[in-house]
């Protein structure tokens, strides 16, 4: 039978079948030891094949399907090993909070960097603007000029009351579609205004540290009311980059890419080279300075 993955803890895995059917299933031995780069073999959108053993009364994945293009992070701040995020996606979203958590533009560009090397297409969504001072609107409006001007698209939305959300839904519609993000940045709650049949758990905001606490444990796809998929993870502190050497990192900031062929030298780093392309960017206004500061940032990690 087939299916694909829905909710994985671990030790259990949720597939659901073609016909809408879920099962809860285990995974075969030979898929935990064929690829210790990353902790979980199985990810959220995987498709897979599922059969009942004759010596099992529970059901097992017994294949795996090679994945179109997969989301992953440092498994830990200091681990070289990876987790997958979720696999098969259409589009990644990260939901962005100016404050209440603030999502910091290094985090918002580590997370673009990965879905755009691993050839995932990826957009943001601003929450909780019915919370923004005069001064986090002008923000906004800034930062969403520099993301849609690199190829982002941009959402402004707030769960609570619903603006934006309508956009959204449509957006969202017949898509796999991921959500990322701190805990806080109402990921969950964003997901049940976008469809009120689902029930994602949501959380409180810490008053004392002003971030949000984690209610989602495990990644999880939800099935849209009216067409797609939403996947919901766990809120993420930081975002840190795995398998990416230094001369991949322009080409995974798209204002940068279209001007590498302009560079005076093939191999430019573009930090000190005569007849850089993407420096002179900075002084013309096509590339940002923020989001070359987080490129040096990157550079410097490698």
């Amino acid at each position: 039978m087939k299916g694909i993955v829905i909710k994985s803890t671990g030790s259990w895995t949720t597939v659901r079948l073609s016909d809408g059917t879920q099962l809860d299933c285990k995974l075969k031995g030979q898929f935990r030891i064929r690829d210790i780069k990353h902790t979980n073999p199985v990810a959220i959108g995987d498709k897979v094949d599922v059969a009942f053993s004759d010596q099992d009364s529970h059901a097992m994945i017994v294949n795996i399907d090679t994945r179109d293009n997969y989301i992953i992070r440092k498994a830990t701040k200091l681990s070289k090993v990876s987790h997958i995020i979720a696999a098969n996606l259409d589009y990644a979203y990260l939901v962005i909070t100016l404050a209440h958590p603030r999502t910091s533009n290094g985090f918002i560009d580590r997370f673009l960097v990965t879905a755009t090397g691993y050839f995932i297409p990826a957009g943001l969504i601003f929450n909780k603007i019915d919370l923004h001072s005069k001064e986090e609107e002008q923000t906004l409006k800034t930062l969403q000029l520099i993301y849609e001007a690199a190829g982002y698209p941009c959402y402004s939305v707030s769960a609570l009351h619903g603006d934006g959300v309508e956009i959204l839904r449509e957006v969202l519609k017949d898509k796999l579609n991921l959500f990322s993000g701190h805990s806080g940045s109402g990921k969950s709650a964003l997901i049940k205004a976008i469809d009120p049949e689902l029930n994602p758990k949501t959380g409180m905001i810490s008053g004392m540290h002003k971030k949000g606490k984690h209610t989602t444990t495990f990644a999880e796809m939800y099935e849209l009311t009216g067409g797609g998929f939403i996947v919901d993870t766990p809120g993420i502190k930081e975002f840190g980059l795995i398998d990416f050497e230094k001369s991949e990192i322009p080409r995974c900031f798209p204002e940068m890419d279209r001007l590498l062929h302009l560079c005076q030298y093939k191999n430019c780093s573009h930090t000190h080279e005569p007849g850089c392309a993407v420096k002179s960017g900075i002084d013309n206004g096509t590339v940002s300075r923020l989001r070359y500061n987080s490129y040096l940032s990157i550079l410097n990690d490698r």
